[in-house]
């Protein structure tokens, strides 16, 4: 072996579906975000909320589950 054969590591990925679940939902936001904005600012705004929706997706599952 030489020593190129032993730097290269062995890089094995699996379960990226969870990738494209989150990239769905991402898109799914910002339509539903930039369709609502009447201003750029709300525009700019939706964009950013498109990135982080999973956190609003747990915060209201959260307030829902103590209300019972």
């Amino acid at each position: 072996m030489t020593t190129e054969e032993q730097k290269k590591p062995v890089v094995i990925r699996s379960g990226g579906s969870a990738d494209a679940v989150y990239s769905i939902g991402m898109i799914g936001a910002w339509v539903f975000y930039l369709k609502r904005a009447t201003t750029n600012q709300e525009r700019a705004l939706g964009l950013a909320k498109g990135l982080v929706w999973p956190a609003f997706l747990v915060y209201a599952l959260l307030v829902f589950l103590e209300k019972e």
